[in-house]
């Protein structure tokens, strides 16, 4: 089913037979639509960017090759990003968490334990968050033409000012009803399109999303930073980045070196979509890299390793509130405490790691729903007449009997410190990673943690 030994003319006119079977994955209260392609022992994820249509990429006559292909290499799982194509649209508090979560609950639905993620474009920083905090789900990661972020930043000063970026995205929407608008859109990135490649492309794009579904996922992208988390992804990676393309192959360099163990390569070429152009050196890479994988020959350096948003809470004055209540009662009140943030907890999908005297630390796999936690605890306390202080940071920790420990469970111990009473205090990663939830941060400015190099810029959330 590869194609593999068919020359590129007679691989990009070979079409699908039979069109894989759509089925749904729920995850959380949205739908998402997915196909299972083959049956190969390792299973493989395909990631794409922007606007795609499980049903009509079959129907285009240079991507459905490539999914064969692709499907050649493994059991192919391939899906409709969070709206976009037959998947339900986003929600006003979609994040890059909540799309990570979809890809489990594919997986989950598709019955893989472990798979194989490629990625390429937008779909990139998806695929990063959940190797990170899903290394035991993620056999691999394969980076293809994509970036840690959309926009500039004193980190990655190369890439287009955000300003520019919305103006673009604005002019699309603008002219949406126009004939030859996603043409040029197409053309802008992948110039080899022929006519009838544009026209394929095009309709996609056009049954895959709305103008306002296009503007409302293009804007959550540039609200994406995912370069804290690169240092926590701890599964073989491989980084493949065409020379030529408008997406500067510094990031493609970036990528790799900032990824543990990452392989870079640089690809010859000036077509954005992997399909059109040469895909010969492309594939190379990849079945070379898919053969290593198999056979072992690399393995993930730190597999005890996770990307993990940690929790910690404090009662304010509880040393006097004791006091004042004497031994009794103030035990009663802890554990009507305790019950109120275990059913939080619960709620959302946190894990009590440690209970000291009146404080609680707790980790979570995703930074939103640490937030929501945090605050439903913070809001739940004044009717125990309590004030709480609590403090997250998303970082690499180690795995210790089950639990997580290091230096990032410092870090969030630190931050809850620094928290007023009845504040929520987050460091700056926990709030790059929660782009599009519609929380609301204030600056509280750098501060030095006890302990923790470094100076550290903290936000309290909005409630």
């Amino acid at each position: 089913m590869s194609g593999a030994s068919l020359a590129p003319n007679e691989r990009a006119r070979k079409t699908v037979l039979v069109q894989p079977e759509t089925r749904y994955a729920k995850s959380g209260d949205v739908y998402i639509a997915y196909q299972v392609v083959g049956d190969r022992p390792i299973d493989l994820v395909w990631i794409p960017s922007l606007a795609h249509h499980v049903e009509l990429n079959w129907e285009n006559p240079v991507v459905a090759p490539w999914l064969e292909r692709l499907a050649g290499l493994g059991r192919l799982i391939i899906f409709d990003k969070r709206g976009t194509g037959m998947s339900d649209r986003m929600s006003d508090d979609t994040t890059l968490e909540t799309r990570m979560d979809d890809i489990r609950a594919v997986m989950d639905a598709a019955q893989s334990p472990r798979a194989l993620l490629v990625a390429l474009g937008d779909g990139g920083p998806l695929a990063m968050l959940f190797a990170a905090t899903y290394p035991e789900r993620t056999a691999a990661l394969v980076l293809i033409n994509t970036a840690p972020r959309a926009v500039r930043s004193p980190e990655i000063p190369w890439q287009s000012p955000r300003a520019q970026v919305e103006q673009r995205i604005d002019e699309v929407v603008r002219r949406w009803g126009e004939p030859d608008v996603h043409e040029q859109n197409l053309t802008r990135g992948s110039p080899d399109m022929t006519e009838d490649d544009k026209r394929a492309f095009s309709r996609v794009v056009r049954y895959s999303v709305s103008p306002g579904a296009y503007r409302d996922y293009m804007r959550m992208n540039l609200d994406i930073d995912v370069s804290a988390v690169l240092p926590s992804i701890g599964v073989p990676t491989l980084v493949l980045h065409r020379a030529e393309i408008p997406l500067d192959v510094r990031n493609g360099r970036y990528l790799a070196d900032h990824i543990p163990g990452a392989r870079f390569v640089e690809l010859p070429g000036r077509n954005f979509a992997p399909q059109i152009g040469d895909q010969e050196a492309l594939f190379a890479e990849l079945e070379h890299f898919f053969a290593e994988i198999q056979s072992g020959e690399w393995k993930a350096a730190e597999p005890d390793r996770v990307l993990s948003t940690v929790l910690f809470t404090d009662i304010v004055g509880s040393s006097e509130k004791a006091a004042s209540l004497g031994d009794r009662a103030w035990r009663e009140l802890l554990e009507q405490h305790h019950d109120i943030v275990r059913r939080q907890l619960l709620r959302f999908r946190g894990k009590e790691v440690d209970t000291a005297g009146d404080g609680f630390f707790a980790s979570f796999d995703g930074p939103a729903r640490a937030i929501h936690c945090a605050c439903a605890i913070a809001e739940s306390m004044p009717e125990l007449g309590l004030d709480v202080r609590v403090g997250l940071h998303t970082g690499e920790c180690e795995i210790v009997d089950g639990k997580v420990a290091g230096i990032a469970v410092h870090t969030g111990a630190r931050v809850a410190a620094k928290a007023q009473p009845g504040e929520v205090l987050v460091s700056g990663t926990v709030k790059d990673l929660v782009a599009g939830s519609g929380l609301a941060f204030q600056e509280r400015g750098q501060h030095q943690l006890k302990g923790i190099p470094g100076e550290w810029l903290l936000y309290a959330v909005g409630r």
